[in-house]
């Protein structure tokens, strides 16, 4: 265990039950660490005057200003009152606006400055803040000797109006400036604190010792002191997270697995392929036999791009554990992405090696007698792979010899997920996690930095070039029809297209389909137009779409309120009805069908049967139909990077040459609109990567399913600090080398256990 450290006091021991309850309910703090290690998210300047003459409309701005004038008056329309505070900062005057607030006039009164934040509307030709957050200076000092001591000495005045003042992340019931104080009185009382970093490392990289770069971020004198800290806390966060990872996975090489060579099966299976691996397929096939052959549990992730064949990297996988008599088992994260999985599986082993190997499907929408069969077919070995859905985590699924567990699409699946399914071997089985999103490299060593990664980057021989396009909407509405008459051609070439959206109906979205709303202008310009069929819009009379213009059903118009997803009913109901697409048989999928439903259409989709698929992020993975020749993506700007990226290599699959339409209402220059952009302008999963990484926020970077213990990251950031990340695993890894137990690094190792607890510890534990 670690030794005891003033950071694992308990909050309510270092201020009380009552303002303890409130940290741990409003902001999850318990202990005097959580409270330390929740840093200040920007400083502000008591002296500081911003120019609210030219503050920007619809941005978020923060400024500090002093309180000239409260009215209080009832609202004529509707009951309730309207509180209307006047500030300035000395250069110009701006409103702030409280609805049924009326109490925030005991605080905010004439003469009082503070730091006011919020959105800048216009009410009027009158810049306004409506219900803006504030911090009053006059409660951060609310000492009235030393106040009088700051305004009686113009000193003193001016240090304290330079003063550094930390905002930090707040709630309704928890203010920034309370944080402050209760940081004040823990940091007055902390004792003395051991740091994670050894001296040597700390005096080559010229960083504070940690107590002292805890008080300069939280109590700095000057800027340049949060600077100072910043540095130092950002490298110990990556050093200590670095270390956990490199620890863990030694753990896991700890443990004992069945060690499975590559035999007749493999060597069989690969003579009668008719098209030769390449060469990534190759070295990473070679790269998983080496771990399969070793007495201690593979931990591999394969990321590949889309269509470069992970799944018969895999399958090759499967085979050298089934010629010791193993199994493998896949988990899929969509019943229609098992069906075709054990369909693939089935036609490329070939009917000999399927008789043998027995692949066998359990989901949870298989009939009675169907499913009994597979359990039976698991459990007594004489399936030798067994592909499934959430289905294969029940209790009562087991396996005779579980030796390989693969992980398809390992972004669906929470931690607890893969570890129920990896618990169902007597030995810790191998595992293999794929993934269709090219990962880049910091994001790898910040959240699998505990796997082996290995990339596919070349894709097979034969595959088709795509063509993307951006249909952009708010700039050229009419082109929608054309959008239509281009799949309609595709179609009379004896092709196949798919349409995806992001909703089921009006009031369902798919499950596992994000709706990105990250900025405002796209937010209420996400969906395309109604089809009103009015004069001049693209599906009426005067339309420029003509009989192909149908309109992308909606919400209101790119100007009106926040609009509805495109959604499978409505699209499907306007497609079925346009002239241009008469006599095409259009069907839809998503994943409120019924299991079997959802196979019979894809079975039939796939045969050539079913013109056009209408269909959300159910057909986003795995789905191989190489005569489909056309990808339309509705709302593009609500799907994010990596799935437009995946939607697109539906198509291109086969000889047929691909053609990938984005069809956006969000405007140009809007970061929904550049997301979109980015995907039509390169091919390149790899490229696509990075450049998400700098588009999107570091949440989304790491994901909810691998928020936890291990990349719950507070000063590091991915995106920029990849130098960083590097370096600090180097340096970890060099000192696991030297000192595996960390004997010699107490310090470190006290860290890492209470970083671990037993929470954080069960997740690291889990992949």
């Amino acid at each position: 265990m670690a030794s005891a450290s003033p950071l694992d006091l308990k909050l309510d021991r270092a201020l009380g039950d009552r303002t303890a309850a409130a940290f741990a309910k409003g902001l999850g703090l318990r202990t005097v660490g959580d409270l330390l290690s929740h840093y200040p998210r920007r400083y502000a300047h008591r002296g500081e005057l911003s120019s609210i003459n030219e503050l920007p409309r619809d941005e978020n701005v923060t400024i500090v200003a002093d309180v000239l004038a409260v009215n209080h008056r009832p609202m004529r329309a509707k009951r309730g009152s309207i509180l209307e505070v006047t500030i300035s900062d000395g250069k110009g005057i701006l409103t702030l606006t409280f609805f049924n607030q009326a109490w925030r006039a005991n605080e905010l009164k004439p003469g009082v400055r503070g730091i006011f934040a919020g959105k800048v509307g216009d009410y009027k030709g009158t810049a306004q803040l409506a219900h803006p957050d504030y911090e009053l200076f006059e409660e951060l000092v609310d000492d009235l000797a030393e106040n009088a001591s700051i305004r009686a000495d113009p000193a003193k005045a001016k240090a304290w109006a330079e003063l550094p003042i930390p905002i930090y992340p707040a709630t309704s019931t928890v203010a920034s400036w309370q944080i402050q104080k209760a940081v004040g009185v823990v940091l007055d009382t902390l004792g003395p604190l051991d740091d994670p970093v050894p001296d040597a490392v700390r005096r080559a990289r010229s960083l504070v010792p940690f107590g002292r770069a805890l008080e300069l971020i939280h109590r700095p004198h000057v800027d340049a002191d949060w600077g100072v800290a910043r540095k130092a806390l950002r490298f110990q966060e990556a050093f200590v997270l670095q270390a956990a990872l490199l620890q863990q996975r030694a753990r896991l090489r700890e443990t004992a697995a069945t060690a499975r060579t590559a035999g007749a099966l493999l060597e069989g299976f690969d003579a009668a392929l008719p098209f030769t691996l390449t060469g990534d397929q190759r070295s990473v096939g070679e790269q998983i036999a080496r771990d399969l052959a070793e007495a201690v549990p593979m931990n591999r992730l394969v990321q590949g791009e889309v269509g470069s064949g992970k799944t018969l990297v895999a399958l090759r996988a499967m085979l050298a554990v089934a010629q010791s008599g193993g199994q493998a088992a896949l988990l899929a994260p969509t019943e229609v992405l098992a069906h075709q999985h054990l369909r693939s599986i089935v036609r490329t082993l070939g009917p000999d090696l399927a008789a043998r190997l027995r692949p066998t499907l359990l989901t949870g929408q298989l009939p009675v007698a169907e499913r009994r069969k597979a359990l039976l077919a698991a459990v007594s070995g004489s399936a030798h792979i067994v592909v499934g859905t959430h289905a294969l985590l029940a209790d009562n699924v087991e396996f005779f010899d579980l030796g390989l567990v693969v992980v398809d699409e390992q972004h669906r699946f929470g931690v607890e997920q893969r570890e129920a399914l990896r618990l169902k071997g007597r030995q810790p089985p191998h595992v293999l996690v794929l993934t269709a999103t090219p990962i880049p490299r910091t994001v790898a060593m910040t959240v699998f930095g505990d796997l082996d990664i290995s990339s596919i980057a070349e894709l097979p021989a034969g595959r088709s070039p795509i063509e993307s396009f951006v249909v952009p909407l708010a700039e050229k509405p009419g082109w929608v029809g054309r959008v239509w008459a281009r799949v309609a051609e595709e179609l009379a070439k004896g092709h196949q297209a798919f349409v995806v959206v992001p909703a089921i109906d009006r009031t369902v979205t798919e499950p596992g389909a994000p709706v990105f709303t990250a900025d405002s202008s796209a937010t209420t310009r996400s969906a395309a137009r109604v089809s009103s069929g009015s004069p001049g819009s693209p599906g009426g009379a005067g339309g420029a779409g003509g009989a192909g213009g149908a309109d992308i059903p909606g919400g209101a118009g790119p100007h009106g309120p926040a609009l509805l997803a495109a959604n499978v009913t409505d699209v499907l109901a306007t497609l079925r009805a346009n002239p241009a697409l008469a006599g095409k048989r259009i069907e839809p999928l998503h994943g409120r069908l019924p299991s079997d439903e959802k196979d019979r259409i894809m079975r039939e989709f796939a045969a050539g049967d079913i013109d056009v698929l209408v269909a959300t992020t159910v057909i986003e993975v795995g789905v191989d139909v190489p005569n489909a020749s056309t990808m339309v993506v509705l709302d593009a700007e609500r799907f994010g990077v990596s799935q437009l990226h995946q939607l697109r290599g539906r198509v291109g699959r086969g000889g047929v040459p691909g053609l990938a339409l984005f069809v956006t209402s969000a405007e140009e220059l809007t970061l929904a609109r550049e997301r979109v952009e980015a995907v039509a302008s390169t091919l390149d999963g790899f490229e696509l990567a990075n450049k998400d990484l700098e588009l999107r926020q570091e949440g989304d970077v790491l994901g909810s399913s691998q928020s936890g213990g291990r990349s719950s990251l507070r000063l590091v950031r991915v995106a920029k600090d990849g130098e960083l990340i590097a370096e600090a695993r180097e340096l970890a890894a060099g000192i696991l080398a030297e000192d595996p137990t960390l004997a010699e690094h107490t310090e470190l190792r006290d860290a890492l256990e209470r970083r671990l607890d037993a929470e954080s510890e069960a997740f690291l534990a889990k992949n």
